[in-house]
């Protein structure tokens, strides 16, 4: 390929990837703020604070106790709610694309200096600084369960922030793979084209198989329920999936014809259009978990 045709694929790539990045930077944060009775609370001021760049978003509940916000970046986050003459409340979360985070806080007291520690249902004992979870009514065996179940739920969203993170970066090879394609299939092929293609074929499929393997491996929580963008895009999975096996296969015995001197016949003709599919599909993927509906 020439210079002008480079610096057009590079082009392409680099707007797809920007604005690919774009869509997967949303996020949406649903907040519920209730009383130490359970009655929800309006007009309660609502921050939420990014803890990688420490910046915040203040927001304030409507008069059903609920406030919404969006086009928040991924990541962890410090949610901070307080009512006049009710308490505040704190709590961490962590925010994924197409995944909207409903979190709810009960507002608390900060004192309670007024009443005697004697007199506390369940009152720490005096060398305590604060009260324990068994303080509160747990077990030892409730506490250990709780701590093995947020240890689970961490490393799920670990491991599906790598999913993204891989699935977006295979779109480079991905899109250059399809665009030196017209070179390596057509009548004036030259052996540089088809391996070119062939390479970044080979660099797509590797990234491919990390992308899956993060997705794959990560734990899975009990009681969640999978849809709307999520259960798109695991559906998506089953068409590009096996896209991926098919089409290097099929682009090998395409490679093989053609480097002796033969005309692409057989099932390896299927190659053009399995990629095609199975590209649109992975795209599709992307798009599912990007939009919002």
């Amino acid at each position: 390929m020439n210079l002008k045709a480079v610096q057009f694929v590079f082009g392409i790539i680099l707007i797809f990837v920007l604005t690919a990045h774009s869509l997967y930077a949303q996020a949406t944060l649903s907040v519920s703020v209730t009383d130490s009775s359970g009655k929800v609370v309006g007009n309660a001021k609502v921050t939420v604070k990014n803890a990688a760049t420490g910046l915040s978003t203040e927001a304030q509940t409507d008069s059903t106790g609920l406030c919404t916000v969006s086009n928040l970046a991924v990541g962890e986050y410090e949610v901070l709610a307080s009512g006049d003459g009710i308490g505040t409340a704190i709590a961490h979360v962590t925010l994924t694309a197409g995944v909207e985070v409903q979190q709810t806080l009960l507002l608390t007291v900060t004192s309670v200096s007024q009443a005697p520690a004697d007199n506390l249902p369940n009152a720490p004992t005096p060398n305590k600084t604060e009260p324990s979870l068994e303080d509160l009514g747990f077990s030892k065996t409730d506490t250990q369960a709780n701590a093995a179940q947020q240890a689970l739920l961490d490393k799920r969203t670990h491991m599906l922030k790598m999913h993204q993170r891989f699935g977006l970066i295979t779109t480079v090879p991905l899109l250059a793979t399809l665009i030196t394609s017209v070179n390596a299939g057509g009548k004036s092929t030259s052996t540089t084209d088809r391996n070119v293609h062939l390479v970044l074929g080979a660099v797509t499929g590797d990234l491919y198989g990390i992308t899956a393997y993060y997705a794959i491996r990560a734990p899975r929580i009990k009681g969640t329920e999978t849809k709307g963008p999520i259960k798109l895009h695991k559906a998506l999975a089953w068409i590009h999936g096996p896209g991926m096996i098919l089409t290097p296969i099929l682009g090998a015995m395409a490679y093989s014809q053609k480097s002796n001197g033969e005309k692409v016949h057989g099932i390896a003709a299927a190659h053009g259009p399995v990629a095609i599919v199975t590209a649109g599909a992975f795209g599709a993927a992307l798009l599912s978990v990007s939009m919002k509906f």
